[in-house]
């Protein structure tokens, strides 16, 4: 079996974003591996890729096209055998992958919920009325929206460092980071307060870091399976399959959530009209077995509630 494992001569080439929070993937990713097998750091390449989601940073993502973004140029990469493995956010990830590529790998799932940040106030519910949000997220602008329609929101794309700069220009007076990527930021200078589930339900997949390779590649796949974290690949089973089911991405007003307890999942999901004056949300359990069986199902149900164009914009 030794032949399967990467060499500082033939290294293990992994694709990703080349933003901060992107490499911090990249490298956690790198990390594990490198435990797994005791390999040295030698034995892989870290390639950065840009991105249509990186490039066109002057337009809302849901004007440049919903799906695929922050993947497409990774994944042709993987195709032509110019990267070994791609690292993305699970929540940037697209319902279905191209034809001969497979995401079956995932890293232990670090905090779920959003960040409210601001240098000026703790919490959504001390903005004064009127007050002005950044954010580039539907799902959180829905959200927002539903709860505090007196806020005014304006379009704030771009990494943390830039958000925060905005912050500090005074272009709005709060925005929302996830506080996974804060986390794996170690970004301990950025003024957050956590917002528990109840009151913002998080994307499908945040927070959950998803490794990309070739179907047919047997040598990564056995590379890939001793960093696996089966507990929160079931969870993503059951999300991905509600998000699936619901024709969704990561520019659709959607949030879902599904914990463990023992051998049970529960999911919760909801759905909001874009301009947050509609909230359609609903709950399920059931064996993890059936994961993605209940994903399907409680998007079955929200679908029907909502019925036709509820996520069109007048």
């Amino acid at each position: 079996m030794a032949d399967i494992f990467p060499s500082p001569t033939d290294p293990l080439k992994i694709g990703t974003r080349g933003s901060p929070l992107a490499l911090a993937q990249a490298y956690e990713t790198r990390r594990r591996l490198m435990e797994a097998h005791g390999l040295p750091e030698e034995a892989f390449e870290i390639v950065v890729i840009t991105t249509t989601g990186d490039r066109v940073l002057d337009r809302a993502l849901k004007e440049i096209g919903n799906k695929g973004l922050f993947t497409k140029e990774i994944e042709e990469a993987m195709l032509d055998k110019r990267i070994d493995i791609a690292v993305h956010s699970s929540k940037d990830l697209p319902n279905e992958q191209p034809e001969g590529l497979i995401v079956d790998t995932f890293l232990p799932r670090e905090d779920v919920r959003d960040a409210f940040v601001s240098f000026k106030y703790s919490s959504i519910s001390e903005l004064p009325e009127g007050a002005t949000v950044g954010s580039s997220s539907l799902r959180r602008r829905a959200q927002l929206a539903n709860v505090r329609p007196d806020l005014k929101l304006v379009e704030f794309r771009g990494n943390v460092q830039t958000r925060l700069k905005k912050l500090q220009d005074g272009v709005a007076e709060a925005t929302f980071l996830a506080m996974a990527g804060l986390n794996r930021l170690n970004a301990q200078d950025v003024p957050r307060t956590a917002i528990e589930v109840e009151e913002m339900l998080p994307a499908v997949a945040q927070g959950a870091i998803g490794i990309e390779h070739r179907i047919a590649d047997d040598r990564v796949a056995t590379l890939l399976r001793a960093i696996h974290h089966t507990q929160t690949g079931q969870r993503l089973d059951a999300e991905r399959a509600f998000l699936a089911g619901l024709d969704g991405s990561c520019e659709t007003p959607i949030g879902g959530l599904a914990e463990l307890d023992g051998d049970t999942v529960t999911l919760r999901g909801e759905i909001l009209r874009p301009d947050g004056s509609e909230r359609l949300a609903k709950s399920t359990s059931g064996p993890i077995s059936e994961a993605k069986e209940l994903g399907a199902a409680l998007a079955k149900e929200l679908r029907e509630q909502a019925g036709d164009g509820f996520f069109e914009v007048d």
